[in-house]
């Protein structure tokens, strides 16, 4: 589950984590294979970027291909907000054929990149830090930034109006995808959450399993130590789908919570890999 509990116990390994060293991590951080910046075919566009909302001014990091219009797709975070891990998975799909937005989810509360990576997260008490701007972010939060985010891509030149739109989203992310869904179904055409915590909350009428719509295809992509702590989920999550007349994959992935994210302590190459097939294979049916 993406709460302050789990991560705690990865900030118990912070010397090994920190053992890891500059290079590693490095590596790990870096653009993706077939990502091309610069003037020919196949070259991306990308900027820092800022729009009104109902509470503010989102800002986020735009990417999408130079020479064409493109799908749209809202990128939520993880935890560790807007940095250079998120910009780069945002290129590799964007040489892949869409026009992405990563959001800051924080904007309420702060502009821009606040932790360079996930180590910097841990050793900065990111937790701590963070704590206060998450806690504006439930449900109604997020639907009405879903709103302006995807009003906002819809008014670019970058972004194929005529196809729907994807979102997805890591972490806290994951329910956030829901939600976006939510907000404009006749928009969002795909959902891809992974590791989301959060998806199944008992009491809560906005719950994100409770509102899943038929208009949008899914993917859900389950950690297996959140599954591990919370084997019912995957269940409800599948009644609900089924309840609601949604398309949704539901499936448990053989990698921690924090599998696909190349700073995160739980990166697990082959396993992030196979999720990032699963999400291309999604948009290319559905939007």
């Amino acid at each position: 589950m993406c709460d302050q509990e789990k991560l705690a116990q990865w900030a118990l390994s912070r010397r090994s984590f920190g053992a890891m060293g500059g290079a590693g991590l490095a590596a790990a951080c870096a653009p993706m294979a077939g990502t091309a910046t610069g003037g020919g075919p196949g070259a991306l566009r990308e900027q820092s970027v800022s729009f009104a909302t109902a509470d503010g001014t989102m800002d986020g990091f735009f990417v999408h291909p130079r020479d064409r219009a493109a799908p749209g797709v809202l990128f939520w975070p993880d935890i560790a907000g807007l940095r250079e891990a998120k910009r780069s998975m945002a290129r590799r799909l964007a040489a892949s054929g869409y026009a992405v937005f990563v959001a800051n989810p924080y904007y309420r509360d702060v502009s821009g990149e606040q932790f360079a990576d996930f180590a910097a997260f841990v050793e900065r008490e990111g937790f701590q830090a963070v704590r206060p701007w998450r806690a504006k972010l439930d449900a109604a939060a997020i639907m009405r930034d879903a709103g302006s985010a995807i009003g906002w891509l819809d008014s670019q030149q970058a972004v194929d109006r005529s196809r729907g739109i994807g979102t997805q989203g890591y972490c806290m992310g994951g329910p956030f995808t829901v939600w976006t869904a939510a907000a404009v179904p006749d928009r969002v055409g795909a959902a891809a959450s992974f590791h989301g915590g959060g998806l199944v909350r008992e009491d809560s009428p906005t719950s994100p399993h409770r509102m899943l719509q038929s208009e949008t295809d899914y993917l859900i992509a389950i950690a297996q130590d959140d599954d591990a702590e919370n084997p019912q989920h995957k269940a409800i999550l599948s009644e609900a789908a089924a309840g609601a007349g949604a398309d949704a994959e539901i499936e448990v992935y053989a990698g921690d919570h924090g599998w696909t994210v190349p700073d995160s302590p739980a990166y697990a190459p082959e396993a992030a890999e196979r999720a990032w097939a699963n999400l291309l294979q999604l948009y290319t049916a559905s939007l």
